[in-house]
C-alpha cells in the first residue's frame, strides 16, 4: 500500500566592550542572506502524550551523520537505525541540522529536542520529523513536489509549505497509510512507500529552514545496499535498513 507516508549557522557577534568600525554601516558593502522565518521557540503541545506515542528518551542516539560533496550536491548519510527493528521502541532519535556549508549530527536527546531550534530533521528508522508543529519548537516547513524531479528542481518559487501536524486537537496521533505501526502523518511521509519493503519514491522537497535557506532535498536511499532491488521488486535481501542517505542542495 503507498504511503504519503524534508547547520547550521547561528553566528553571533558579541558587541559588549568592542568598539564600532567607522565602515560598519555602510550599507552597499554589507552581505544579506535571507530573513529568518522565526528566531524564537513555540510551545509544543501534547508533550506527555508525544513523548508517549512516538517513544521519546532521554539518551543521545548513538548513530553517525556525515556528508560529503557530489558536484553541486551535498549527500548526507545518517544513521537512523536506532538500534535495529526489534530495538528501535528502546532507542532515542537522531538530529540533524543542514546548513550552507552542509550537515551534521545535534548531539541532543529526543526531551531535549522539544524545546530546541538547533536541529531541523530528525530519523528514527522509517520515520522523519521536522521541527515544526507537532514535532518541535521552531519553523522548519517542507513542500513536497509529488510529480517533480530532484535534477530539474531549480526555483524556490512560491510553495505551499507544510509544517508537522499529526496530534489532533485531542492529542490523538494521525497514523500515515502505510499500515506500520507508530507511524504518524508526518510531513516528510511522502519519500517513502511500503509494499514488503521501504521503497524511496523519488520525490524531491523544498525545505525552508527557521533562518530562511531553502534547500531542495531527496531521500535517496534508506537501505545499506539493495535500495534498486526494494524499488523494482518490492523486496530486498538487505536488513541494514534505516541507513538513509540524503541528496541536497541549498537554493537560497
Amino acid at each position: 500500500m503507498a504511503s504519503f507516508s524534508l547547520y547550521w549557522f547561528a553566528l553571533a557577534l558579541s558587541t559588549l566592550g568592542c568598539t564600532k568600525d567607522d565602515t560598519s554601516g555602510d550599507s552597499d558593502t554589507q552581505s544579506t542572506g535571507p530573513e529568518a522565518v522565526c528566531t524564537e521557540p513555540a510551545e509544543v503541545e501534547c508533550l506527555d502524550e508525544l513523548i508517549l506515542n512516538l517513544g521519546l528518551h532521554d539518551e543521545v542516539a548513538e548513530g553517525l551523520v556525515s556528508t560529503s560533496t557530489d558536484g553541486d550536491d551535498f549527500l548526507t548519510a545518517v544513521d537512523g537505525t536506532a538500534g535495529g527493528y526489534s530495538s528501535a521502541a528502546q532507542n532515542p532519535w537522531i538530529y540533524v541540522r543542514f546548513g550552507v556549508d552542509g550537515a551534521e549530527k545535534v548531539e541532543i536527546d529526543d526531551e531535549e529536542a522539544l524545546e530546541s531550534m538547533e536541529w531541523h530533521m530528525a530519523f528514527h528508522r522509517y520515520k522523519v520529523r521536522i521541527n515544526s508543529g507537532a514535532s518541535g519548537p521552531s519553523c522548519v516547513s517542507v513542500s513536497p513536489k509529488i510529480e517533480g524531479d530532484y535534477a530539474s528542481l531549480s526555483e524556490v518559487g512560491e510553495p505551499t509549505w507544510y509544517q508537522d501536524a499529526f496530534m489532533t486537537a485531542s492529542c490523538e496521533v494521525t497514523n500515515e497509510s502505510s499500515g506500520l505501526p507508530d507511524s504518524p502523518q508526518v510531513a516528510m511521509s511522502p519519500w517513502w512507500s511500503y509494499e514488503s519493503c521501504v521503497k524511496t519514491t523519488g520525490t524531491p522537497f523544498l525545505v525552508q529552514l527557521d533562518d530562511g535557506h531553502v534547500l531542495k532535498l531527496v531521500v535517496e536511499s534508506y537501505y545499506l545496499t539493495g535500495q534498486e532491488e526494494c524499488n523494482s521488486s518490492g523486496a530486498t535481501t538487505d536488513r541494514e535498513s534505516g541507513n538513509y542517505v540524503l541528496r541536497w542542495q541549498v537554493l537560497e
